[in-house]
C-alpha cells in the first residue's frame, strides 16, 4: 500500500473573532520565539560534532519541521479565513456561533457550539460547522427535531436552546 491519500475534503473558511485571535497568536509564538529556540538548539548540537549519532540533532532536526510545517499551514490558512463578527439577525435560529442545548434520543443533554472548522474543542463542546450534527442543526429552531448520521450510528435530538452569548444557555 502506498502513502498517496485523496485530498481531504475543503473545510469551509469561517472563524469566530476568538478563534482568528488564537490561531494569529499561535503563529507569532512558533515564529517570533519557538522557532528561534530551536535554532540555536539545532545549531548547538550540530557543534557538537558527528551528526549521524547525535540524538539532540535528530530531535532538533524533526521539531524544526514540525513547526515550520504549522507556520506554513497557518501563513497560508490565516488570510483565506472569513472572521465572523456577532449575532445573526434572527436569533431564534441556529448559525454559526450559535450555542445550543440538546437532547438526544436517550434522553441525556449536551450542549454544543457551532465554529469553525480551524477552532473545533470536543472538551469545550465546540463542533465544526462542517459536521453532521452542525449541518443537520443550521436553520432550526427551539423545540425542533434533527436527525443526523453520528460515527456511532444514526441518532435523533431535540433542540431545547439557543444561544448567541458568550457562554452556553
Amino acid at each position: 500500500m502506498g502513502r498517496w491519500r485523496p485530498p481531504a475534503p475543503a473545510s469551509t473558511a469561517i472563524i469566530t473573532r476568538d478563534g482568528h485571535s488564537r490561531l494569529k497568536a499561535e503563529l507569532d509564538e512558533l515564529w517570533l520565539h519557538l522557532r528561534p529556540e530551536v535554532v540555536r538548539a539545532l545549531a548547538a548540537a550540530a557543534a557538537e560534532g558527528d551528526r549521524s549519532e547525535n540524538a539532540e540533532y535528530t530531535y532538533r532536526k524533526k521539531q524544526l519541521g514540525e513547526i515550520d510545517r504549522r507556520v506554513r499551514y497557518l501563513s497560508k490558512r490565516l488570510p483565506l479565513l472569513k472572521v465572523v463578527e456577532g449575532a445573526p439577525g434572527n436569533r431564534d435560529a441556529v448559525y454559526f456561533g450559535a450555542w445550543i442545548r440538546l437532547e438526544d434520543d436517550r434522553g441525556d443533554e449536551h450542549c454544543h457550539r457551532i465554529v469553525g472548522p480551524d477552532e473545533t474543542d470536543a472538551r469545550r463542546g465546540w463542533i465544526s460547522v462542517d459536521s453532521p450534527l452542525a449541518r443537520a442543526l443550521l436553520g432550526k429552531r427551539v423545540n425542533a427535531e434533527v436527525e443526523a448520521e453520528l460515527p456511532g450510528g444514526r441518532r435523533r435530538f431535540s433542540v431545547l436552546a439557543v444561544s448567541y452569548d458568550d457562554a452556553p444557555p
